[in-house]
């Protein structure tokens, strides 16, 4: 195990690729080769926190290429126990708008070639997903984000895509019209990955754009179809906002914590 530790931990999504610049970094191996990059670790807020762009610090990983198995791996390695996942989303409804934040409480999987389990043959787990999303780490980011300059949703279900190609509109409007409130291409399958290492796992998601249907999203407000660029755009114009939102649920989590997260293999091993 590395000498550095930390307990709670920060995954950068697209644009988010560097957190501190003065943080140390630490190299971990890992049964699943090495992680996207180099974690570095700093003081945040009163705790120590980890923090690895899910990408890469180039984007070097396509959504289907992120080693996500050596990644919560390496953070468990680390002494984490709390991870707060960031993503860049396309909103699929009206009343979540660009600019909005998402404390995200479901997934529906649309994934078709990602290595989504720990475990196999007689060594194996069928863990809960009932409840995918940490509830407890949900309702502390919601109170720590109460007076903050955003908009923020307590709750939405994300469609996860295998990407790396955006939708069709047939497939966007049929995402809009199932009642699913967001697009990605990455919170699957890190969130069941963090529950069978047993770690508390909360997701903040900004939105970006409004993927492929913009019209119908809009309600006729002009607005352009998703693109890679204008993901970046959209995260860079607004990047000090994000820092603040971030720092804000960092500072509120507590250092040590026992929850149902945590307890996640207790009758799921065969």
């Amino acid at each position: 195990m590395s000498q550095a530790q930390a307990s709670i931990a920060l995954i950068g999504g697209t644009g988010f690729y560097r957190f501190i610049d003065s943080a140390g970094e630490v190299t971990v191996e890992t049964p699943y080769g090495k992680p996207s990059a180099p974690i570095s670790i700093a003081e945040v807020a009163g705790h120590s926190v980890a923090f690895l762009p899910r990408h890469g610090r180039n984007h070097d990983f396509l959504p289907s290429e992120v080693p996500y198995r050596a990644n919560l791996w390496a953070l468990k390695e680390l002494g984490v126990r709390q991870v707060l996942a960031f993503n860049t989303v396309g909103s699929l409804q009206r009343d979540y708008r660009k600019g909005d934040f998402v404390l995200v409480d479901q997934f529906v999987d649309r994934t078709r070639r990602r290595q989504d389990t720990f475990f196999s043959g007689t060594q194996a787990a069928h863990i809960s997903s009932a409840t995918p999303y940490c509830a407890r780490m949900r309702e502390i980011a919601a109170k720590a984000l109460t007076g903050a300059d955003a908009t923020v949703h307590p709750a939405g279900t994300v469609v996860v895509i295998e990407g790396p190609r955006f939708s069709t509109t047939a497939e966007s409007r049929w995402f809009s019209q199932q009642g699913w409130h967001l697009v990605n291409m990455t919170q699957y399958p890190e969130v069941v990955l963090a529950r069978e290492l047993e770690l508390c796992y909360a997701n903040l998601s900004y939105i970006t754009d409004y993927d492929v249907a913009a019209a119908d999203v809009t309600d006729g407000e002009r607005a352009e179809a998703v693109s890679h660029a204008g993901v970046l755009q959209a995260f860079s114009a607004d990047s000090s906002r994000v820092m603040d939102i971030v720092q804000r649920i960092v500072g509120a989590l507590p250092a040590q914590t026992d929850c149902g997260c945590q307890h996640a293999l207790q009758g799921a091993l065969t």
